[in-house]
């Protein structure tokens, strides 16, 4: 009995595994999907061919949102000139009010939306967990996920490594 356990926990192991590695695969397509700004504003994937795309889930609840919040706009100041855009996707159950003022105080140099209805976040694998980050090659193409706090200086040498490309 004790061996058929020990199978069974092994098995267990295996698929475990292979669906952490098959859920971590890079280069899954980016879903094509039309964004509008808290402001308005209309973003259609069209526009975002040929850029490197960095796409944050966050909420303003979110103690590590907050915390990465200002290295994501080092990023982008950094990089804005070399096709590289920040996407900021507010999570549906954050309050419409504390992201404008969160946006306007911060002064977030990068396009920002609030995912009402959840959509946004159901079409990147269902998040549920913020911060998520998906970094988007120039292919739109995923090529790396982060569940929680980003690790700033991989994306940085995962950005230059796409700029290289070019």
């Amino acid at each position: 009995m004790k061996q058929y356990a020990r199978h069974l926990l092994a098995i267990a192991t295996v698929i475990g595994i292979a669906g952490y590695l098959l859920f971590q695969t890079p280069n899954k397509q980016a879903p094509d999907i039309k964004l509008t700004s808290i402001e308005g504003k209309n973003l259609n994937p069209s526009a975002l061919k040929n850029q490197i795309i960095l796409v944050n889930f966050w909420a303003t609840s979110c103690t590590g949102c907050i915390q990465e919040m200002p290295e994501l706009i080092k990023l982008q100041e950094k990089y804005k000139n070399n096709n590289y855009k920040t996407i900021a996707i507010a999570m549906d159950y954050d309050n419409p009010e504390y992201i404008a003022n969160y946006v306007k105080e911060k002064k977030l140099p990068f396009f920002v939306q609030h995912d009402i209805n959840g959509k946004i976040a159901k079409s990147f694998g269902d998040v549920g967990l913020t911060p998520s980050t998906f970094l988007i090659n120039k292919k739109g193409e995923i090529i790396k996920k982060y569940v929680g706090v980003a690790d700033i200086k991989e994306i940085e040498s995962l950005i230059e490594e796409e700029i290289k490309k070019s």
